[in-house]
């Protein structure tokens, strides 16, 4: 069973895109551990559940898609060591229940494109690598394709030709601010990536924000809790001031791809939750 979201005549659905489990020291940077594992679950090898789920949503008769997933068969045994791989993407099984296939999506909306977000854009075929939703323009921001195309030391572990080679005509790119379909906007924001930009969604009067990985779970509210990933941490702390109190305030919902435990909530200006969408999980 998947989790919905309504907002307004909108209905948004998560896919399942996979599932990591990554080390928690480096997902909460220099917050001390005390402090984080009491916000969030961490098991004995000091992993957390991060789970890679595009959010699936019809707008003005078009099939979106925010964020791509982890992708399936791409990843050798020691990286599925590395990040804590238990399950692939299952996207093509999702899109199934909704009556859909991979041809059928129209939109794809990236926050950025690393190996966990973007991977899920290309598939492995006997012919080699060809793009996952070949029907689909997919939008990313110019400094984000770039870098992909063209990692440095530090970022050539997470931008793979694997995951663009294969959609180099599908992508279009923005500079500051896209707006897609009237009431999707993508805005750049830098911080985690120089590229990483965060999305908001409107219908009917009620909004929501997707934050991307500058607050990848419910537990990086606080505005100095980010990641040891971040390139740059001190843009990622500017993004969410600017955004995380003021979307509290006028308690818009903020929606998660890696999360866990929460697919979407409010929070009061307090920070207490008001309205949530839980992720069911599995029993036993």
């Amino acid at each position: 069973m998947m989790e919905t979201l309504k907002l307004g005549s909108l209905t948004l659905t998560w896919l399942n895109g996979g599932d990591t489990f990554m080390d928690g020291g480096a997902m909460f940077g220099v917050v001390p551990k005390p402090l984080w594992s009491r916000k969030y679950p961490v098991n004995e090898k000091n992993q957390i559940e991060l789970r890679t789920d595009p959010i699936f949503l019809q707008m003005n008769g078009k099939n979106i898609l925010i964020e791509s997933g982890l992708g399936y068969g791409k990843l050798s045994d020691k990286q599925k060591r590395n990040y804590g791989v238990t399950e692939e993407s299952k996207i093509v099984e999702s899109l199934a229940e909704l009556e859909l296939t991979p041809q059928d999506i129209d939109i794809i909306c990236m926050t950025h494109l690393h190996f966990d977000h973007a991977g899920g854009l290309t598939k492995r075929t006997e012919n080699g690598l060809i793009s996952m939703f070949p029907n689909a323009v997919i939008y990313a921001s110019d400094i984000e394709w770039n870098e992909m195309r063209n990692p440095n030391i530090r970022s050539r572990n997470t931008y793979w030709k694997e995951n663009w080679e294969p959609i180099v005509d599908q992508m279009q790119t923005f500079t500051d601010e896209k707006e897609i379909e009237h009431d999707i906007k993508m805005i750049h924001t830098g911080g985690h990536s120089d590229g990483h930009c965060i999305i908001t969604i409107e219908s009917d009067g009620e909004r929501l924000v997707h934050m991307g990985d500058l607050m990848p779970t419910h537990a990086h509210q606080n505005v100095l809790w980010v990641l040891a990933y971040d390139d740059y941490p001190m843009d990622s702390i500017q993004a969410k001031q600017e955004w995380i109190p003021a979307t509290m305030k006028s308690k818009d919902w903020f929606t998660f791809y890696h999360d866990g435990h929460y697919r979407a909530l409010k929070w009061d200006e307090e920070g207490n939750i008001v309205e949530a969408v839980k992720r069911e999980r599995k029993q036993g």
